[in-house]
């Protein structure tokens, strides 16, 4: 007979009644029940678009065997490519913001794996240009892009006063990581 995996406990990390009960951090008094059980929703439904976020950025990076800044790399060439601006391989260091030396390694990894190649500048014979592949082009576009086009369609789906809603949570939520001094 297989023994049962022990059952594990989940740990509720973003309700205050129970991590701040004395509201040292987060106020809670000053919400009704049901507007406090409303706030608590939504910060349960960023956790779950946050995991599936991290999911699938980690099951691309694994598909395409890369890693993070390699994936951004890859995505502001995608970009680059599409707006047909040439990108050097200063412009990338700026855009990560990496040091020439770690750009170089990470460019370096990108054309072993066959993801990019480097080439003569159009107006400057001094410098270079980085292009993605066109069979890293199709493999983005069939997973990224995927992804991003259901994005862009759940959103177009929105009214455009839900839009503006959802546009002014965003700004507001990227307000908050405004970090303290320490």
């Amino acid at each position: 007979m297989p023994q049962e995996k022990p059952r594990q406990a989940r740990i509720v990390m973003h309700d205050p009644r129970l991590n701040d009960p004395a509201q040292e951090i987060v106020r809670t008094g000053d919400l009704a029940a049901g507007e406090l059980e409303s706030v608590l929703e939504v910060l349960e439904a960023m956790r779950r678009w946050r995991e599936a976020e991290r999911e699938t950025s980690e099951a691309s990076q694994r598909y395409m065997k890369l890693g993070a800044s390699d994936m951004r790399a890859l995505r502001m060439l995608i970009a680059a490519g599409n707006q047909d601006v040439p990108i050097t391989p200063s412009t990338m260091a700026g855009h990560l913001g990496i040091s020439a030396a770690s750009t170089t390694k990470l460019l370096d990894r990108l054309e072993r794996g066959g993801h990019i190649v480097r080439l003569a500048h159009p107006d400057d014979r001094r410098s270079l240009v980085i292009q993605v592949t066109e069979h890293t082009r199709h493999a983005a576009r069939a997973t990224v892009g995927r992804e991003h086009a259901r994005r862009f369609d759940a959103i177009a789906a929105l009214s455009s006063e839900h839009r503006r809603v959802v546009a002014d949570f965003f700004d507001a939520m990227t307000a908050t990581a405004q970090r303290d001094a320490v």
